[in-house]
């Protein structure tokens, strides 16, 4: 696996420099700048190139830009609202000025309103550190009593209702605040971030919007694009939704292995494949990670590995971020798997038979604690996580003890 680190560009409070010592090798990087829908230039993705190969002194890093996390696919293309098939050209530009300056996987995902879902970013574990959590109660409060949505109690058990209506009675306005903030937060690193009146306007919108019309959408997306993609040498590969469930009413398609099967095999093309994010995925406890990297394993192009604790093993339900070997995903399972997928990939000639990973997500300790990082990437818990995946996949690729 060739190992990555995630960057948000100059604003990020870990540094280029930071990422060379903490044994990353590649970056994953977007233009968060630019809105959604429209074209990447060659000079902002050049820009980009330049800046994860430089340090602060000027010298080289000797870091590369690997993977585009994400080229976003805007609202209007997954609603197929007017103007959506421009927005489809534009992503094809897109594609091709970064295939143009040496990028061969691009990483996005197809969730509807809200790109990844926490009602707290900064939960306290016992240890004194904190991570994000996902709390199906504080949801649900946030759903029937912040947003007021048309019949959403109706989508959760009386159990969690009557709990969501004490928690909502406990808040003070500050409170109901943040957890609507924490909610609506939007994509890592973006900039553009949404108010209980854009949410209520996207959901009206998607009130027609069934599972099915919204997997078909997505089947058009990738009729019109994965072409484009295969002739340029790129990878496109989709992010599972997160959490893997249906919230605030809106159809999820991309939760689960029969979800991504359904979408490779509607498209088969070696441009089109998956992402791999262990902790997405893992929060669903019918999820077999290892299992699917067996069965799925050349379409995967690139992989998120973290962990999730669950609270329960209900489908719909509450998890919080765990060190990446203390979760409820087997992850030496998970990296055993992805080494002989790799193996398969180097015996049949693939160019790709090194995927990329990146140690996704980590909780905040020691100095992160006192730093306010983006929510989920603290650099002291990535290095942390890296560090001990790195020790599972030199174990197992060892020549004489592993898989190799």
């Amino acid at each position: 696996m060739r190992q990555t680190w995630r960057w948000f560009g100059p604003k990020d409070l870990c540094s280029i420099d930071d990422i060379t010592q903490v044994g990353a090798v590649g970056v994953v990087s977007a233009l968060h700048h630019v809105p959604n829908g429209a074209v990447w230039t060659p000079e902002e993705i050049a820009k980009r190139h330049a800046e994860i190969g430089t340090r602060k002194d000027g010298t080289p890093s000797g870091l590369t830009w690997d993977v585009v996390e994400s080229l976003p696919v805007s609202e209007d293309i997954k609603k197929q609202k007017d103007g959506w098939s421009e927005h489809i050209e534009n992503y094809k530009v897109s594609m091709k000025n970064l295939a143009d300056s040496g990028i061969e996987v691009i990483c996005y995902n197809f969730m509807p309103v809200l790109d990844w879902t926490r009602t707290d970013l900064r939960w306290n574990v016992p240890n004194g550190g904190s991570c994000m959590r996902f709390d199906i109660n504080d949801f649900a409060a946030f759903d029937i009593h912040v947003l007021q949505r048309r019949g959403a109690a109706t989508d959760y058990t009386n159990a969690i209702a009557d709990e969501a209506e004490r928690r909502f009675a406990n808040m003070d306005d500050a409170a109901r605040k943040q957890l609507a903030r924490n909610v609506t937060m939007g994509l890592p690193g973006s900039t553009e971030s949404m108010t209980l009146e854009d949410v209520q306007s996207h959901l009206d919108e998607y009130g027609a919007i069934t599972r099915e019309r919204l997997r078909a959408n997505f089947v058009d997306f990738l009729d019109a694009v994965v072409p484009t993609a295969e002739d340029l040498g790129l990878r496109l590969c989709c992010h599972p939704d997160d959490p893997p469930f249906a919230l605030l009413g809106l159809p999820r398609v991309m939760s689960t292995e029969a979800d991504y099967k359904y979408i490779l095999d509607a498209v088969e093309s070696p441009a089109n494949g998956m992402t791999l994010c262990s902790g997405s995925l893992g929060a669903r406890p019918d999820n077999d990670l290892p299992g699917m990297m067996e069965r799925l394993g050349d379409k995967v192009h690139f992989l998120h590995l973290r962990n999730v604790k669950r609270d329960n093993d209900d489908i719909v339900g509450s998890f919080y971020e765990a060190e990446h070997l203390a979760g409820d995903t087997d992850m030496v399972a998970l990296i055993a798997a992805v080494v002989r997928e790799e193996k398969k990939r180097k015996a049949a000639g693939r160019k790709d038979h090194i995927i990329p990973m990146r140690p996704d997500h980590g909780q905040d300790i020691l100095d992160d604690l006192g730093r306010r990082s983006q929510p989920g990437y603290p650099t002291i818990g990535r290095m942390k996580g890296l560090a001990e995946l790195r020790g599972v996949m030199m174990a197992l690729e060892h020549e004489e003890l592993g898989l190799r």
